[in-house]
């Protein structure tokens, strides 16, 4: 039985992705287990022993299972994180992280799944423009957050930026961020590719989705001409 924290994941998904971060932030090494969803991974009944919502990232810390990306990064930054600046513990900045991260699995993450979604799984040949405007809007709530700090919750990187930039390099694939109009998320985004471990846990993952769902838009378009 591997003594490091298991954790099932394919490598394209945002929320995958936010967890790598985390795990490479507090220099934690994990056991990789990809999951391949079109062949049914998520629905074996070993799979669903641990997750019965069936869906990924699943993090299995010897016997500790957790099924939420956010709550995975939480509790990696809690248990693992060499230091509090990653995931406060004092609880009034917790609480801004907080909001953070339900920001992204309200916003963020929800409009970057409307885009792709019907491409992946509907046979949708386009990403309609009101798609393409309405993740735009959530970048405003981001500018915002940024409007006197470098990171989303201040001077500190936490795990709210980790999650949160895991959906915005996805999203900026196909719903551009326009650097005039915004120019603090703009520069986040390029302070956030900085981190050292950064492309290989995140970047890498979205420019595989990026190209992925390009692919089926042309074989989507394709198959309505026959």
């Amino acid at each position: 039985m591997s003594t490091k924290p298991v954790l099932y994941y394919t490598p394209r998904s945002p929320p995958c992705r936010a967890v790598l971060l985390t795990a490479a932030a507090v220099g934690l090494e994990l056991d990789l287990r990809p999951m391949n969803l079109k062949a049914g991974d998520h629905l074996t009944p070993e799979f669903l022993k641990l997750n019965p919502q069936h869906t990924i990232p699943v993090l299995d810390d010897n016997g500790i299972v957790i099924s939420d990306s956010h709550v995975i990064c939480s509790y990696l930054a809690d248990k693992y994180g060499p230091n509090e600046t990653l995931y406060p513990k004092e609880k009034v900045k917790r609480m801004e992280v907080d909001a953070r991260l339900y920001f992204d699995c309200g916003h963020l993450f929800p409009r970057v799944r409307f885009m792709v979604e019907p491409v992946i799984y509907f046979g949708c040949d386009n990403i309609s423009e009101d798609k393409i405007v309405y993740m735009q809007k959530a970048y405003d709530g981001l500018e915002k957050c940024l409007a006197n700090s470098p990171y989303l919750c201040g001077e500190h990187l936490t795990i709210a930026d980790l999650c949160c930039v895991a959906s915005v390099s996805t999203a900026m694939i196909f719903a551009a961020i326009d650097a005039e109009k915004f120019p603090k998320l703009s520069a986040w985004v390029e302070r956030m590719a900085t981190l050292p471990y950064y492309q290989k846990n995140n970047q890498d993952g979205a420019d595989i989705l990026g190209k992925f769902v390009k692919e089926k838009l042309i074989e989507n378009k394709a198959a309505k001409a026959e």
